[in-house]
């Protein structure tokens, strides 16, 4: 662990951050980063979030909405009068976070694109608002996730498998996205293709689909359910399964339990005691 301030108070557009004085007004503009606030201990200093930012639920029901994460509206965070605003490079607009950034004195922009990124993460919340302590615990409770992950991965053949986050057009994720990582630390690779599109299309005629272990259909952004499983096997010819979108990719707190829940699903899987 880096103890260099300017390390930990790096966000991920290059800007060295100073630890927040006085009083602290935070807007989320990401919704697993409003979950990791509230778990840092930073809630009471929250004031604003977006309407996809829905956990922790009795906390941020309490507070003012300011659009989504792609529809922001400027007007209603000026009126909050934020200190500090959090923002993700994937999930908010680059004109949004300028605009806002003329009236926010501090911006935070973060990009985590694997799992391991959270590490930082963790610290730079932990350095930036002084909560230091949650971080770290925060940072064992990873570091223990990975660490079963890794031995299931290294214990169980690899898999590819193709996961869908979109229905007509039928979408899935590139192969450096949070989500592909995640998959990968089960020993899962997602079948992306040969594109530069972050969320690229998929050609059920393409033969690798056949190579697939199963296809994933996730509950977001597109909400998947059981009736949509008959429809994939058909297209795919291949084993559909439902998967849980958040713990896939939402990261900073929630990516020790993603973890978790993968390892779970993957043993569960080749053991053969769920739905294949």
């Amino acid at each position: 662990m880096t103890t260099d301030p300017a390390v930990l108070l790096t966000d991920a557009a290059g800007k060295v951050h100073a630890p927040a004085q006085g009083t602290v007004r935070i807007v989320s503009l990401v919704p697993s980063l409003t979950e990791m606030l509230c778990d840092l201990g930073l809630a009471d200093r929250l004031v604003g979030r977006t309407g996809f930012c829905i956990h922790p639920r009795d906390i941020v029901r309490q507070l003012a909405k300011v659009g989504g994460t792609k529809d922001v509206r400027i007007e209603a965070v000026q009126a909050l009068a934020p200190t500090h605003l959090i923002v993700n490079i994937d999930e908010n607009r680059y004109e949004t976070v300028e605009a806002l950034a003329r009236i926010v004195p501090h911006v935070i922009v973060t990009h985590p694109c694997t799992p391991e990124d959270n590490f930082g993460l963790y610290r730079l919340f932990g350095a930036l608002f002084g909560c230091e302590a949650a971080a770290e615990r925060l940072c064992d409770e990873l570091h223990a996730a990975l660490g079963a992950a890794h031995a299931l991965r290294d214990r169980l053949p690899p898999e590819e498998v193709l996961y869908l986050i979109w229905r007509e057009p039928w979408m899935s994720v590139a192969h450096d996205t949070y989500i592909a990582a995640t998959l990968a630390a089960v020993g899962w690779h997602n079948l992306s293709g040969q594109t530069a599109l972050r969320y690229p299309t998929v050609d059920w005629a393409d033969p690798r689909v056949q190579r697939v272990a199963r296809v994933f259909l996730s509950t977001e952004p597109y909400r998947f359910g059981e009736q949509h499983l008959p429809e994939v096997e058909a297209l795919a010819g291949r084993p559909a399964s439902l998967i849980d979108g958040e713990m896939c990719s939402w990261y900073g707190s929630r990516a020790a339990a993603g973890l978790r829940y993968l390892a779970a699903l993957r043993q569960a899987l080749a053991a053969g005691a769920v739905r294949p």
